[in-house]
């Protein structure tokens, strides 16, 4: 079966859609294995039109002109790049700030609790655009201080995410989550050229550091946490990889660290070593 993309505008003002060429089943499932042994990605049938549209376009970029020369290309030693624009383009990055708010009000009471003999160490283990990240960071600068003795962490397997994270800055219709004080404090409105925007305040931005890294790969030189968020993800991995996963993420906590994961998930079935504290909140005893 062969299934392409191919619309185009025949009314004046419709916007013009771009043909790709059809995927067979056999080059869909190339990739549902690539990305699963690159990222640890279930891509269900559903997402063949997706596959289809996003990974298109980049036929057409490469002057390619069918989706095997295309795999052959981002499977080849000479092409991490391209393989690096593949995994951006299949990977979901959809976050905004203070997400799931209940996490940041149990994060603000943990800091608040939290000694200063040792760094407040926070992993943003899937930051995507950096939202769930600075969010993390506000929270933590309005319980310790900005001179506080607290450091974030912010990685995502998406280098164009993580630039984009970097930056700190975003359309003033994505702030709207953003608590009224925090947004005063710790953020910048644009102008001119910038008119519309909101920049992350320089002095929060330093306490962040973001990273470009693959959460199936090697997590040399992360050191270990007091909190790790990794929300959302788990949901996209078979149960093996979920149970791999947990087992590193317990060895990254320090003793009695939490891991905060989606209201969607949970580590039933997954993992013994952690104690559930409330839905979506565990710690490691």
């Amino acid at each position: 079966m062969k299934h392409g993309s191919s619309v185009s505008a025949d009314r004046p003002g419709e916007p013009v859609r771009m043909s790709y060429p059809a995927i067979t089943d056999t080059e869909f499932n190339k990739f549902r294995s690539l990305i699963r042994q690159i990222a640890g990605i279930n891509l269900s049938p559903a997402k063949r039109a997706l596959v289809v549209g996003r990974l298109g376009k980049r036929l057409r970029h490469c002057g390619l002109r069918t989706f095997s020369e295309y795999y052959r290309l981002v499977t080849h030693a000479d092409h991490a790049d391209e393989r690096q624009m593949l995994v951006d383009l299949l990977t979901t990055n959809e976050t905004y700030f203070f997400r799931e708010p209940r996490h940041f009000e149990f994060l603000t009471r943990l800091a608040s609790g939290h000694g200063q003999k040792n760094p407040l160490r926070v992993w943003s283990a899937a930051c995507s655009s950096g939202e769930e990240t600075y969010s993390i960071a506000m929270t933590l600068a309005d319980a310790l201080g900005l001179e506080g003795r607290w450091e974030v962490a912010g990685t995502d397997i998406s280098s164009r995410m993580v630039e984009r994270a970097n930056r700190g800055l975003y359309p003033l219709t994505a702030t709207q989550k953003i608590p009224g004080p925090l947004l005063k404090r710790y953020c910048r409105r644009g102008t001119r050229e910038y008119a519309g925007t909101l920049l992350v305040d320089a002095a929060l931005r330093e306490k962040i550091r973001f990273t470009q890294m693959n959460l199936h790969g090697p997590w040399s030189g992360m050191g270990r946490f007091d909190v790790v968020f990794l929300r959302n993800v788990m949901i996209y991995f078979d149960i093996e990889t979920k149970r791999r996963l947990a087992d590193r993420l317990w060895n990254q906590l320090v003793e009695g660290g939490h891991l905060i994961i989606g209201h969607s998930e949970t580590l039933n079935g997954v993992s013994e070593r952690f104690r559930v504290i409330r839905p979506s909140i565990y710690r490691r005893d």
